[in-house]
């Protein structure tokens, strides 16, 4: 940034949406949109009841001032008339070491007008916000903070190293953020190609970005998935559910691998997203981390969880049937991890067999000594749903049986001597 009386570029969100000019007593409205003082006050003495940036109606006319972005003009101000004792000079703090709050907000501002400094600040800001929950907290009520993150993800000039940064730094806050409905909007309902932009640098950083970096996309995705819109939205980005489905093989990173399994758990309730996923060949993956040793509790759960999902159509239950192996693991599972396994396993038994009544998957739970596990079933503190389904399936088994007998019997009779 040059600093000079000809040419100072500052930060946007320290502009007045009125006046355009710096705020001097910077104040919030009930919609969250800030303004300066002098500004709006003259805004509402003209008789005006709308917030002049978003046009809302003002359910009331107070405002409280924004306490935080005036410290962070006051820093940014100081920093221009006294340039080496910003967080740029050799005096400055260790990078090592951990960030003031003062520091983060000067940082914050660097953000936007420091191209050459972006990666350094944003490691920063991060290291900051990895120390403690009220770190997290401070940041997310910088009103500029978020949004300017969702920005670089909108327009990375960076490379692959600084959307990892940037991917990162965003999922650190993301959990302390109580607007989902918000977060999406930014992310996934911006204007124009941005919306697209967001989710190929998601994709990208899923793709080619270190370790933490993926886990850290997938948590944004998983956090957006809110609604059915964004869900599809996800769902059917080009490349991203089949890298998902790349990613869930049993020889990842088991902490990949369950957020994967997280983030399609949270996209997979529309049918266009069971549709793809069955598509993709969801199935035999999922198949393959069933039949997998050291599997955790919470991974089980999910991965059953998913089958379960795509057994609710024709063509998920068609797969499941065709694969033997997958319906011998369901099987196995019953009773042996976890009472929410169980229940998703049971689910997806009484959807193959006694909806669907398929002969394949029926013969398949026979061999796996699926009936003795359903009788087990029966006996124990299962929930009523559980217990319903366990029962239309020994009706389903034992009509099999009584026609195996019939059949057997036709035939000794027939070869029976007089």
């Amino acid at each position: 940034m040059v600093r000079d009386d000809l040419y100072i570029t500052v930060p946007s969100f320290f502009r007045c949406p009125i006046s355009l000019d710096v705020m001097k007593s910077p104040v919030s409205l009930s919609t969250g949109v800030t303004y300066d003082r002098s500004s709006i006050q003259r805004w509402l003495d003209n008789g005006n009841n709308t917030c002049p940036a978003t046009m809302q109606v003002l359910q009331t006319k107070e405002f409280v001032p924004n306490r935080t972005l005036q410290r962070l003009i006051q820093i940014w101000s100081d920093s221009l008339h006294h340039p080496l004792h910003s967080a740029h000079s050799p005096t400055s703090t260790p990078s090592q070491s951990l960030p003031s709050k003062d520091q983060i907000l000067l940082a914050i501002s660097d953000l936007q007008t420091r191209a050459d400094n972006r990666f350094d600040s944003l490691a920063k800001i991060s290291r900051f916000a990895q120390d403690s929950e009220e770190n997290r907290d401070f940041l997310v009520k910088m009103e500029c903070f978020v949004p300017l993150l969702v920005g670089f993800l909108h327009n990375v000039n960076g490379g692959v190293e600084f959307l990892e940064q940037v991917v990162m730094a965003l999922d650190l806050i993301i959990g302390k953020m109580e607007d989902r409905e918000g977060l999406k909007n930014l992310i996934l309902k911006a204007q124009g190609e941005a919306e697209k932009q967001s989710l190929d640098s998601l994709l990208v950083a899923l793709r080619r970005g270190n370790h933490a970096a993926q886990i850290a996309s997938v948590r944004v995705l998983t956090s957006v998935a809110v609604d059915m819109e964004s869900k599809l939205l996800i769902a059917e980005k080009e490349g991203l559910v089949s890298e998902l489905l790349k990613l869930i093989t049993p020889e990842k990173d088991p902490d990949l691998i369950e957020n994967c399994l997280s983030c399609l758990v949270a996209i997979s309730s529309p049918r266009r997203s069971k549709m793809k996923l069955v598509c993709l060949g969801a199935v035999k993956v999922l198949s393959k981390l069933l039949c997998a040793s050291n599997v955790s509790v919470s991974v089980t759960e999910k991965v059953l969880k998913l089958v379960e999902t795509v057994s609710s159509t024709k063509e998920g239950r068609l797969e499941i049937c065709e694969d033997s192996a997958c319906v011998a693991a369901i099987v196995n599972k019953v009773l042996k991890v976890s009472s929410v396994a169980t229940e998703h396993a049971v689910t997806t038994l009484w959807s193959v067999c006694y909806l669907f009544r398929d002969e394949t998957a029926q013969e398949a739970v026979t061999k796996a000594n699926g009936l003795t596990k359903i009788l087990l079933l029966m006996q124990s503190n299962c929930s009523p749903q559980v217990r319903q389904m366990s029962a239309d399936l020994l009706k389903i088994f034992r009509v099999n049986s009584k026609s195996c007998l019939s059949s057997y019997d036709t035939k000794t009779t027939h070869i029976m001597p007089f």
